[in-house]
């Protein structure tokens, strides 16, 4: 179909573009990291889907995201790495060339940073939950909170594409986005690189806290302890 000669593309052809352009580069550099989407669905698990819930509450994107869902369901994200603070990917759009994106995130401030300690110590156990992929149901509070809440706030992310499009948020920085929530479902741990947040550091302040709390109750007496006398009397003993 046309239209004042534009031919439009579907996204059939866009995926086989885009498959063929990812076993173009994996020949030179067998690191490179899609996003292969098989089915409709992008994340199915609690991480991703909370980061998609949250990506989806940026108003003044909403016009966008829809064509980046579609985009990043096609395999358009054809490399997408995270590191601290910063998401690199190419995406394949309508031209030979990959367009490169950048998407930067504030690091967590300290309020944030200090709401997540308090609520890690002494849940160790919860944190172990954390750390191997599910979700402890008493972190979900300080997640979605919205003034301290951990995912970023669209004030706090900030991006960047080489296409030409001029709109603030186009459909490759939207699929990249996208394609992070189903990159959670697979690493979540990969959450807390990207918010600069020391996972070992939480770790450490759960299990310190834990032990202060242990020894501390240890020098307390409790009310279950039998004297001596009383065990004297229990007994029948002199």
């Amino acid at each position: 179909m046309s239209f004042y000669g534009y031919k439009s593309t579907s996204g059939a052809d866009i995926k086989v573009k885009a498959d063929k352009m990812i076993a173009k580069l994996q020949k030179k550099n067998p690191n490179l990291s899609p996003v292969i989407i098989e089915g409709r669905v992008i994340a199915k698990k609690w991480w991703g889907k909370a980061w998609n819930d949250n990506l989806e509450s940026y108003a003044d994107f909403s016009n966008r995201l829809s064509r980046g869902k579609s985009y990043v369901k096609n395999h358009t994200v054809i490399d997408l790495l995270i590191k601290e603070g910063v998401i690199d990917a190419l995406v394949m759009g309508s031209r030979a060339k990959p367009y490169e994106v950048r998407v930067q995130i504030n690091p967590l401030n300290q309020k944030k940073w200090k709401s997540l300690s308090q609520v890690c110590n002494q849940r160790i156990d919860s944190l172990d939950q954390l750390l191997s992929g599910e979700f402890p149901k008493e972190f979900e509070d300080i997640f979605y909170d919205f003034q301290y809440g951990l995912f970023p706030s669209q004030r706090e992310i900030w991006f960047d594409c080489s296409c030409p499009d001029v709109a603030s948020m186009c459909k490759h920085v939207a699929a990249v986005l996208y394609g992070v929530g189903h990159r959670l479902d697979e690493d979540p741990m990969m959450f807390f690189t990207l918010r600069g947040v020391d996972v070992n550091e939480l770790i450490k302040q759960s299990i310190e806290s834990k032990v202060d709390l242990m020894l501390t109750n240890a020098r307390k007496k409790s009310v279950r302890t039998i004297s001596d006398s009383d065990i004297k009397n229990l007994f029948g003993l002199e």
